[in-house]
């Protein structure tokens, strides 16, 4: 690539987020352009976004070359993010025009920045000088030359707007346009911090000389549920400021935003900005442009936030590093996880993984001295680790339908007695997982997957968790059309909280789960609520496992801690260690000592006894030399394929000949598994069949994936996916 300036008509290469396979040649235009400058230009009929990816390809008549329409009003794309993004497509056989796409989620990118009206001190006196107008006078004076808009000058004066306008009719107040996407205010990495303990302020000042030395590392922040990880790692955000450069710290829930944001401002003085789903397209424009200007020093997001236009980041956090969330699962398959330390290997940062059980993959690294490792071994403050403990469910006494056992009730009840809060954590949405007709045996199914339909009593409705289809909760039976005999089958939250209410019936119960609220702000104040006391009895889904500090919660009761064991997903027993243990973790903060009991009916259960012994190194240990022997990730490398057609006999066939077609993954000593169904093997009526390819783990994966794929063409109405280093095996 060459970071130079090109003249007019001189041959760029642009690259646009169009299903394309190439870089286009163009002419620059009047004026000239610099490579990575954001452009428009014509595609056929239309005029699309691109950038200027470097000079021309060649190859084709100069005289026939179209022109750059416009240079767009946006901050180029520095080298480093070019580079970044093909490299992360050369890994995730991803084509470059998609990853661009992410680079480039804001609206408006080739708009002039949109005006407001803004409110400023000005040079004349006013006439008289009543209470009123001194106050927004006061106000102005206090905050320099800040430009307010006339809702906010005329809230922090206490005063109706007419009096603000009565002002700048006397020229005391000036007002003016000025543009609406304003730097976000001043972090102050001087503030002080929380008063640290030994062991945090050693992993703090370990984190802050990794920021300062300007170089690249990865380190492995290890903590238990409790130890104030966030404290240490927001120490090496502090430094990162302090020497002139950006931060970036990745979440795994829009629900954990709010609750961070908070702990930002009151180290820092002031809220950084905000990267997800849940921000206004104004505000995702105004994020994306300050981040490029360097209007924004901070950025708190989900995993998207990797691909924003940052002028220069020294540091990224990736909290709570070993959560599924961070791996995209459709369009473009990447862990975030993974594109951090990519990013960061490229500009010199540093990487903070943070976890209270880190993935087996990071775990692995910082045993070989390939990343750092930093251990908080005891909780902050006074709270003490909570106690564990199982209950063998073959020993208790159960009635039909009922799923929170005798020990668990009288120790929920005791919470109850003594104003504590109790947890019951199922990892079910819903209210059942399966709705079967006593008639004829028949189960609700989805009409466009090969999925049962989950019963969600509260909307009155059956809901696909693949594809999202709802429809109404019938009468009779779909299949044997007999009435009243459709009964549910197993536990969802839903339903665990009708047994709670019964159990209970005096006790204020809350739900937590994601069906349940229809905004972060929602879940953001019910959060708030419990945490305040306005619950005795939460329910949850794993949105509860992460991060939540509820100070009076004393007991978790984990209603089925097997749920997770059950499949063949290579990674089952890692996910329920790392679920149970993050669950229990949220028992005993403050001075209270927590209690964690696990439902199981496998006590003996190699993870079971690991999670209760709380041997978290031996269990890795274990885990690790099982994934050695089968050769498996880390110790060995995966791609998944993954092909959907409405026509099932076409697809199996595709991956049939694709099968055959294999001397690109032999020549490097790589495997081929499959052609088989997926085990969800419809979804959104697409046929889905999978194909599997494992290689040691030096391979060429990649190179030999592409050479492979490419050997046969699919029909037109065939989807192929490629995910290298997979997560799920549905």
């Amino acid at each position: 690539m060459d970071a130079g300036w090109f003249t007019e008509g001189e041959r760029v290469a642009v690259l646009t987020a169009q299903p394309l396979d190439r870089l286009l040649d163009y002419r620059a235009p009047e004026g000239g352009c610099a490579a990575g400058a954001f452009v428009e230009v014509p595609l056929g009929p239309r005029r699309v976004m691109g950038v200027v990816w470097g000079p021309g390809q060649g190859g084709f008549d100069a005289a026939k070359l179209r022109s750059v329409a416009r240079v767009l009003d946006a901050p180029p794309m520095r080298e480093e993010m070019r580079l970044f993004l093909m490299r992360a497509a050369d890994y995730t056989l991803t084509p470059l025009s998609m990853m661009l796409r992410l680079a480039t989620r804001a609206p408006g990118l080739g708009e002039n920045p949109a005006t407001r009206r803004v409110y400023r001190a000005g040079a004349q006196a006013p006439d008289r000088v009543t209470d009123a107008r001194r106050r927004v006078l006061e106000v102005l004076g206090d905050h320099g030359g800040l430009g307010f808009t006339l809702g906010e000058l005329s809230a922090m004066a206490g005063v109706t707007t007419s009096v603000v306008k009565g002002l700048v009719v006397q020229g005391a107040v000036i007002e003016e346009a000025a543009p609406r996407d304003l730097p976000y205010p001043h972090l102050d990495p001087d503030l002080p911090g929380a008063t640290l303990s030994p062991d945090q302020a050693s992993a703090a000042r370990a984190l802050r000389a990794g920021v300062a030395s300007g170089d690249y590392g990865t380190t492995l922040l290890k903590g238990v549920t409790g130890s104030g990880k966030t404290e240490v790692y927001l120490e090496a955000v502090a430094e990162c400021l302090a020497r002139g450069r950006q931060a970036l710290v990745l979440l795994p829930e829009i629900a954990l935003t709010a609750g961070f944001l908070a702990r930002v401002e009151d180290r820092f003085g002031a809220r950084p900005a905000e990267w997800h789903s849940g921000i206004t397209v104004t505000e995702r424009r105004r994020v994306w442009r300050m981040v490029g200007e360097g209007g924004a020093q901070l950025v708190v997001g989900a995993r998207s936030a990797l691909f924003l236009p940052f002028q220069d980041l020294g540091l990224i956090v990736v909290d709570e590093e070993h959560d599924t969330s961070y791996k995209q699962e459709d369009g473009v398959l990447y862990n975030a996880r993974d594109m951090a330390v990519l990013r960061a290997s490229i500009l010199g940062a540093q990487v903070v993984l943070a976890s209270a059980t880190p993935s087996l993959e990071t775990w692995v690294n910082a045993e070989a001295g390939k990343y750092a490792r930093l251990d908080l071994p005891g909780r902050f403050g006074v709270a003490e680790l909570p106690e564990m403990r199982a209950i063998d469910m073959r020993a208790e006494t159960l009635p039909p339908e009922r799923w929170i056992s005798p020990t668990l009730e009288r120790a929920v009840a005791a919470r109850m007695q003594a104003g504590e809060q109790s947890l019951l954590f199922l990892n079910r949405r819903g209210y059942a997982p399966v709705t079967v007709c006593r008639a004829c045996g028949h189960q609700i199914g989805c009409d466009h997957c090969d999925a049962r339909m989950v019963e969600h009593r509260f909307l009155k409705r059956l809901v696909c968790h693949q594809c999202g289809e709802t429809k109404p909760m019938p009468a009779a039976c779909p299949s044997c059309g007999v009435e009243g005999k459709l009964a549910p089958v197993g536990p969802g939250v839903e339903r665990l909280a009708e047994e709670v209410a019964k159990v209970f019936p005096t006790a204020r119960v809350a739900v937590l789960s994601s069906d349940h609220f229809g905004s972060a702000r929602a879940l953001k104040e019910q959060i708030e609520a419990i945490a305040a006391g306005a619950a005795d009895i939460i329910i949850g889904t794993q949105l509860v496992a992460k991060g939540h500090n509820f100070p009076l919660l004393t007991l978790v009761g984990v209603i089925d801690a097997d749920l997770g064991l059950q499949g063949s997903d290579l990674r089952a027993a890692e996910r329920t260690f790392q679920t149970m243990r993050q669950v229990a973790g949220r028992a005993g903060r403050a001075e209270r000592p927590g209690l964690a009991l696990l439902q199981t009916c496998q006590p003996d259960h190699p993870v079971i006894r690991a999670i209760l012994s709380g041997d978290e190194e031996g269990f890795w240990r274990a885990e690790a030399e099982e994934r050695r022997a089968a050769g498996m990730p880390p110790f060995g490398r995966m791609a998944g394929i993954v092909l959907s057609s409405p026509d099932v006999q076409a697809v199996f066939d595709f991956g049939a000949a694709l099968a055959r077609a294999d001397g690109p993954l032999r020549a490097i000593g790589a495997q081929v598994f499959g052609p088989a169904a997926a085990p969800i093997a419809r979804i959104r009526g697409r046929h889905r069949v999978r194909l599997l390819v494992k290689a040691e783990k030096g391979a060429p994966l990649q190179a030999a994936v592409a050479r492979w794929v490419g050997q046969v063409k699919p029909p037109h109405d065939l989807r192929l996916s490629i995910d290298i280093d997979p997560q799920s095996f549905l």
